[in-house]
């Protein structure tokens, strides 16, 4: 703990570094006050009952990536979840779509249009999003103003807060430290950390209150709590466990010469993480599972029939979380399948003179390293789904509502702070400092 002191003393201490921190604070302070912010035109009460009671599981993400901005009806109530949305979709096109593949490989300058491409594409599913919001909503207006201006002023609301959410994301990444999409992310769930806190201390009060002698019934309540932060630290040094772990594939280099010197010789290795999709997974399983109840909410919220009737509670039923569960693992394989290539791999290390001992270059090779990231791609599938599914499952079985270590929100906020900290040690290894880990 000291040595991690000690560094964040010496990262103030350099005055390029110290710049960026404090503008990436100043950042997310802005962002902060931006989401108590209320939208007009909307009944607060109303629109989070509303959202609380057709959006599911889906509404409680959301409402945890915005920062609580979601339930309270802010102007950032939609947060950074159609960049995130739009960021998806343009790596899903990216493979099918020759032009957007040779612009992903064109270096820096393709880079940057594939930025403004996926910005303008936030902005269009911002509206559309915003649009979706107020229709399923529509209740939930005041009746102080037309309907008409006041649906035009809330999507306009909506939609303004979510460009101003990804334009703050964006300075953080030219003038500050870090990831800004994810770091706002970030700055979401840890200011809902002290209400899911004071949440499970009022379950845990209302535990021993029911429960008769006064004396014992405090013990109990006291026990439920302690057990919980338990296991939620158990699940965080889990999931950070697990997201360092990588596996090394060795790799030999021949030697060459060059002119009068003898180059290479030297044995290196390829790290595949272990966690290579992160929570991608996770978010295309709960978007996909959550498109039957919102289609019910959107379209027939006063129709009851059989089919009409299972839609709207599949949310809470076992076939959720079997689909869960069958959905995570898939995704998982799919991310792998667009994002890694083997084949690129087995090129670059051939090209450089190098092998893998006991493979043969070329195709062996090739399938090698792909079987070894299937393997790898079980024990991801199979750590998402457990670090989503136990606190998941906990709170319908005990009523512990919201409970604060939820699967989601721990692998977001282990991976942001993760690269994090490997951006900062980075910066300081330059200079000759230790970092956090040293």
């Amino acid at each position: 703990m000291k040595g991690m002191f000690d560094t964040l003393v010496k990262a103030f201490q350099l005055p390029d570094l110290r710049k960026k921190i404090l503008y990436t604070l100043l950042i997310l302070a802005v962002y902060e006050i931006g989401g108590l912010i209320p939208v007009p035109g909307i009944d607060r009460v109303v629109f989070s009952n509303l959202i609380t009671t057709n959006w599911g599981q889906i509404g409680q993400l959301m409402d945890i990536i915005s920062g609580g901005g979601l339930y309270a009806a802010t102007i950032f109530a939609m947060g950074i979840s159609p960049y995130i949305n739009a960021s998806i979709i343009i790596q899903l096109l990216t493979v099918v779509i020759p032009a957007l593949e040779n612009l992903s490989k064109e270096g820096e300058a393709g880079r940057k249009k594939m930025t403004r491409i996926t910005r303008y594409s936030a902005v269009g599913l911002a509206f559309l999003q915003a649009c979706l919001f107020t229709w399923s909503t529509r209740s939930a207006m005041v009746s102080s103003l037309p309907k008409g201006v006041n649906a035009a002023l809330i999507v306009i609301s909506f939609t303004a807060g979510t460009c101003l959410v990804v334009w703050l994301g964006e300075r953080i990444n030219e003038k500050g430290i870090g990831n800004g999409v994810s770091l706002i992310i970030f700055a979401g769930i840890v200011t809902r950390l002290p209400q899911m806190v004071q949440n499970l201390i009022d379950k845990s009060t209302d535990v021993s209150g029911r429960i008769n002698p006064v004396a014992f019934g405090i013990l109990v309540g006291l026990l439920l709590f302690m057990v919980v932060a338990f296991v939620s630290i158990a699940i965080i040094i889990f999931v950070v466990f697990v997201q360092n772990a990588e596996r090394r594939i060795q790799v030999q280099y021949s030697k060459k010469t060059v002119g009068r010197k003898l180059y290479g010789g030297q044995s290196s290795y390829i790290p595949l993480k272990v966690n290579q999709s992160g929570v991608m997974p996770v978010i295309f399983a709960m978007s996909i599972l959550s498109l039957p109840s919102m289609i019910v909410t959107l379209f027939a919220q006063d129709k009851h029939n059989v089919v009409i009737d299972w839609f709207r509670d599949f949310t809470g039923s076992p076939w959720y979380y079997i689909f869960y569960f069958l959905f995570i693992i898939a995704f998982t394989f799919f991310y792998s399948l667009i994002q890694f290539n083997p084949i690129e791999i087995s090129n670059s290390i051939q090209k450089n003179g190098g092998f893998i001992p006991g493979i043969r270059p070329g195709k062996p090779t090739t399938e090698y390293i792909a079987k070894t990231a299937n393997r790898l791609n079980w024990v991801d599938a199979f750590f998402l789904a457990s670090v989503c599914l136990v606190p998941t499952l906990i709170s319908a079985l005990t009523d512990l509502n919201n409970v604060w270590f939820a699967g989601t929100s721990v692998l977001i906020l282990t991976g942001v702070a993760n690269d994090l900290v490997v951006q900062i040690e980075g910066q300081l290894v330059t200079r000759n400092y230790r970092g956090f880990l040293d």
